[in-house]
């Protein structure tokens, strides 16, 4: 019996079954389940590849000889077509997104792009790009290392683009600023943006609102210093998050100006042009104050949000981010884009994938949008 092809085999088909469905415990499980599918639901051509390279690699040695052998093909043929199912759940994110952009800022507003092939299924983890530089560990604060921000920008450094700030995630308690949404950063960057991602202080030795302090320093660091990297003065200011990142993005957007958290620099510019949030947690903070939840701030005169959120999210179930929209579409002048993508995961922002790929592009579009609408006389 192939027994090294067997185990490559059912580790193929655990691996499917932990994309295709979303598993949130019992613990040991759950680890499993959830660093495998959110590495694998985004690139399951390497699983593909490697499935294809192994069986033809047993038969090519004469290994596929008895019932068990054949019966391990099967399974392998059976896993092939679950991790071609999860490739176009991926891929069906553009017509989501598509129409979410079209529902919510009207029809044309979102547009169908070529997704980049070769980077996608040949270099999905390679996420930088040649044509971007990266100046790594400005302060922004008297944290030390989670007060450091990174800087992304063109290197031609063209004059004039906007900005974008993000902020990692990672339960408040761990993550780096060089780690997620990375694609984002740099395509953004590639096109003449100014991108900023950043630490900030984190749990226990933090807690709220010391990390929303830290997120409102970065807003005002960007605003007295992106145009040294090429931003427009008054360039429209974009913030961002994953996860935890996400809540701490709509709380940054939602509290502007706010002397509670701008201790010391109480007059400093923190609004922000339009806020979004990726896999976000967007309820309470862990200590369950309601003053800590963005659905509590909505506010008439908040910015446009664009909220993405994947329908199998293992740590953040749909109605965390539905009750934030909701919330935010009964009181808000300004529009509120909810992408739920098929077959996302949480952590869907971190390689170069159908699914995150069609996402920046409804990002660019969202952008576009409000910087036209932004740049018009008179209200928006």
């Amino acid at each position: 019996m192939a027994v090294g092809y067997l185990v490559t085999v059912v580790l193929a088909a655990l691996i499917a079954v932990f994309c295709l469905v979303s598993i949130r415990g019992p613990g040991p499980l759950f680890f499993f389940s959830y660093r495998l599918g959110l590495v694998f639901n985004e690139m399951p051509f390497l699983v593909l590849y490697a499935l294809a390279v192994s069986t033809a690699l047993a038969f090519a040695e004469g290994d596929i000889a008895t019932p068990a052998d054949w019966a391990a093909v099967g399974l392998a043929l059976v896993t092939a077509a679950a991790f071609v199912v999860i490739a176009r759940r991926g891929a069906r994110t553009a017509s989501v997104v598509v129409a979410a952009l079209d529902e919510a800022l009207g029809a044309g507003t979102g547009t169908r792009r070529r997704p980049p092939l070769a980077r996608i299924l040949l270099r999905p983890f390679l996420r930088r790009r040649a044509d971007v530089r990266r100046v790594a560990d400005l302060s922004y604060g008297e944290a030390g290392r989670r007060n450091l921000l990174d800087v992304y920008h063109h290197r031609a450094r063209p004059e004039g683009g906007p900005v974008l700030i993000h902020l990692h995630g990672g339960h408040y308690d761990q993550g780096r600023k060089n780690t997620q949404s990375l694609p984002l950063l740099h395509r953004l960057a590639s096109k003449g943006w100014v991108c900023v991602s950043a630490n900030y202080r984190l749990r226990p030795a933090s807690s709220h609102p010391d990390h929303l302090i830290d997120a409102k320093k970065v807003i005002a660091w960007a605003r007295a210093h992106a145009h040294e990297y090429g931003a427009d003065p008054a360039a429209p200011v974009f913030v961002s998050g994953s996860s935890a990142g996400g809540h701490m993005a709509a709380l940054a957007a939602l509290t502007p100006g706010d002397p509670a958290y701008q201790p010391g620099f109480e007059d400093a510019d923190t609004s922000v042009t339009a806020a979004i949030a990726l896999n976000g947690y967007l309820g309470p903070y862990f200590d369950g104050d309601p003053a800590t939840s963005p659905v509590n701030l909505v506010r008439a005169d908040a910015p446009p949000f664009l909220v993405a959120h994947g329908d199998l999210d293992e740590l953040v179930e749909t109605e965390n981010p539905r009750a934030l929209v909701s919330a935010l579409r009964s009181v808000s002048t300004s529009p509120v884009v909810y992408a739920e993508l098929p077959g996302g995961h949480h952590a869907f922002d971190l390689f170069h994938s159908f699914r995150f790929e069609a996402l920046i592009d409804g990002i660019e579009d969202f952008a576009t949008w409000v910087r036209a609408r932004r740049e018009l006389p008179g209200p928006a």
